[in-house]
């Protein structure tokens, strides 16, 4: 095993190169055209190549170089691999998404997967059909070492404070909405005579909507606070309480629930949507690629 290794370690990968001439072309002179050196270049490499890899590989007959019986049987092996070494080189860094199996791994909000994923996905698909997605929960506190460490490649969400590390990109920005059963609130003080119904993921702390009301001097009654907007619309389905959310992801979950829809009765700063990368991948093709398919799908939405 040792005197393989040493054998592959000091191997000049040049003479891999006069190797291949000579054995296609069986001529030390079109072999030396071909690489652009002497004959006299050729031979010495050879020389260094038959030491190297102890046989002759070629015995001259006449102006023919005739590869041995070990260089026949093994040269054919070889030139495959040199031809599977210079594709990679030649394809370094670069991103093939019709051909790639890769598997990109993003950060997102269940909610934003909603309204978001079924159009990418599908693009995806038409794109690059061997590429696997995986949608993410993740701590928003982590995301510079989920994604300086590559278990994320990309982040989709809210507004976030960012780092030098941090790259990111605006997105589409959706409105607030109230989501009820039977109320119509058409004034503020509607709005605050009411039992209201929260989404977080986290236990404590301050929910998006309330940050923006509470700007304004509103503090409203939340008398629930759930994990995801689908129990919360199953809440307010089946009593009077009412939910704010993002209106295009409301427009999206009750098309076939007993719900109506109503704009917010004062200004709300609307939700906006950032794409977040790490500058490790600024110019890493792949990630690029995917950066594109995500704007592109937000263009939809815009």
């Amino acid at each position: 095993m040792n005197k393989i290794h040493s054998r592959t370690d000091r191997l000049d990968l040049n003479l891999l190169k006069v190797f291949e001439a000579v054995y296609r072309e069986q001529n030390l002179t079109r072999a030396a055209n071909l690489l652009s050196l002497s004959p006299s270049a050729v031979s010495h490499a050879l020389r260094r190549l038959r030491a190297h890899l102890n046989d002759p590989l070629f015995v001259k007959e006449g102006r023919i170089m005739r590869p041995t019986p070990v260089c026949a049987r093994m040269a054919p092996d070889l030139l495959d691999e040199i031809d599977r070494l210079r594709a990679l080189l030649q394809s370094w860094g670069k991103f093939d998404p019709a051909q790639s199996k890769i598997v990109f791994t993003i950060g997102m909000p269940d909610a934003m997967e909603i309204v978001f994923f079924p159009e990418f996905v599908e693009k995806i698909r038409q794109l690059a059909p061997n590429v696997r997605i995986i949608s993410a929960r993740y701590d928003r506190n982590e995301m510079v070492a989920s994604l300086s460490g590559h278990t994320l490649d990309i982040c989709v969400d809210i507004a976030l404070p960012t780092s030098k590390q941090l790259r990111h990109h605006p997105l589409t920005a959706d409105d607030w909405c109230i989501v009820s059963k039977t109320h119509t609130i058409q004034t503020a003080a509607d709005y605050l005579a009411q039992e209201h119904i929260a989404v977080s993921a986290r236990t404590v702390g301050t929910v998006l909507e309330d940050s923006a009301l509470e700007q304004r001097g509103i503090f409203r009654d939340v008398r629930v606070r759930c994990q995801n907007y689908l129990s919360a619309l199953a809440i307010v389905e089946r009593s009077d309480r009412i939910l704010t959310m993002p209106k295009r992801l409301a427009q999206s979950m009750i098309q076939s629930r007993p719900l109506k829809i109503q704009d917010v009765p004062f200004s709300m700063p609307p939700i906006e949507l950032n794409l977040y990368w790490h500058s490790d991948n600024e110019a890493d093709s792949a990630n690029k690629w995917l950066r594109e398919i995500v704007i592109d799908t937000n263009d939809i939405f815009s």
